[in-house]
Parts: structure tokens; C-alpha cells; sequence
């Protein structure tokens, strides 16, 4: 792939990627995947009631949460506004181990940053529970929880979520068509538990 079409290809998902505020402290990423308004998160960063979404041009608009899925680590939000620029979700179950994936987030307060690395492994990881994983080598820290993971041509194949062992891990992305069509267990706010070895890329 040309440098030039991996910049267009960078900017087009940052501008699909959001900043989500959870409370006075909380702070992600989501990525939007409806023109009208509709943006999906990891449920731990969408853990407050008092929700709010800054898009990439800087203008900002309160949020409602929609469903959640802590099992999946999962969160779908709106903002009451239109014209957005969705991602475009690919068939994670396509994804291969050395393919190059795209991260974007807002880690440390840098908003879309961009971040590249190699799909190491796809499935079910021990001591997660059954849920299947893209684990890859993009470099995530405090604030990329809820943002993309593209593969080369810009689909987005996951959800970033947690860092273990100094790997990314991301839902990918077919879990997240099923969250959408309403295929997947919803919950009420709470708190998402995470094992004391796991560091969650998104800040507290």
C-alpha cells in the first residue's frame, strides 16, 4: 500500500473516531457507524450516566446510551446530531494472523492519534472467558478503550479494548454488527470487572 493512500486511508478514520467523556474523569474513544448520530464504545468507558461525545472537528454533544453489553465489553451511543462520517465494519471472521491492522484513539489526551501493528492471533484467549479477540501489536494506552481497529483498506475489524502482556486486544467487529441488531445481552449502567492482570487501554 502507497504512503499516500495509508494517509487518506488514516484520516478517513479519524474522522470516524470520537472522544467519549464518561463523568468528570472518564475518557475514550468510539467510533461512528451511523450518519445519524450512532456510536459504538467499550461498556466501560460508557459507565456514567452523564455521557458526552467530542467529534473530530472539536464540537461536542451530549450522548444517550442506548444498549450495553458488559459480557462483550460493549456500548452503543447516540448524540443528537447528523451528516457523520461512519466507519465501515468489516467481516471480522475474514481477518488474518499478519495482516496489518490501523489503530486510532485519543490516548493521553492526543486526539486521533494513529497507531499501526500485525494481527498476531483471532479467537478465544484463557482466563477471558469465551469471548473471541483480535490480539495484535498496535501500541494502545489510557484512552484508545472504544476506538477502531482497520485493517489496510480502512474497514473497521474490532473494538479496542484492553492491553495484556503489551498486546492489543479488540471485539471484533461481527460481534459488534450483533450488538447493533440487537443479538447480544444488554445490562443496565455498572461496573465491568476486569482481571488485576489486565490493563484496560482506556483511562479511569
Amino acid at each position: 500500500m502507497a504512503l499516500e493512500g495509508f494517509g487518506e486511508i488514516a484520516e478517513i478514520l479519524r474522522r470516524s473516531t470520537v472522544e467519549v467523556r464518561s463523568g468528570k474523569r472518564g475518557q475514550g474513544s468510539g467510533i461512528i457507524v451511523e450518519s445519524d448520530g450512532v456510536i459504538v464504545t467499550n461498556a466501560h468507558v460508557a459507565r456514567d450516566a452523564d455521557l458526552s461525545v467530542r467529534l473530530w472537528d472539536g464540537s461536542s454533544f451530549p450522548a444517550h446510551l442506548e444498549s450495553r453489553s458488559t459480557r462483550r465489553d460493549l456500548a452503543v451511543l447516540r448524540v443528537p446530531t447528523t451528516n457523520l462520517t461512519p466507519a465501515a465494519l468489516a467481516n471480522s471472521d475474514e481477518l488474518r494472523v499478519g495482516e496489518l491492522v490501523i489503530a486510532v484513539g485519543n490516548p493521553f489526551g492526543f486526539v486521533g492519534a494513529v497507531t499501526t501493528g500485525i494481527v498476531h492471533a483471532v479467537g478465544r484467549r484463557s482466563g477471558l472467558g469465551p469471548t473471541k479477540w483480535i490480539q495484535a501489536d498496535v501500541q494502545l494506552a489510557p484512552g484508545n478503550s472504544g476506538g477502531p481497529l482497520a485493517d489496510a483498506r480502512g474497514n473497521v475489524v474490532g473494538v479496542n479494548t484492553m492491553v495484556v502482556s503489551g498486546l492489543g486486544l479488540a471485539v471484533p467487529s461481527n460481534t459488534v454488527t450483533r450488538l447493533l441488531s440487537g443479538d447480544l445481552e444488554q445490562a443496565p449502567l455498572g461496573v465491568v470487572l476486569q482481571p488485576a492482570s489486565v490493563r484496560v487501554a482506556g483511562a479511569d
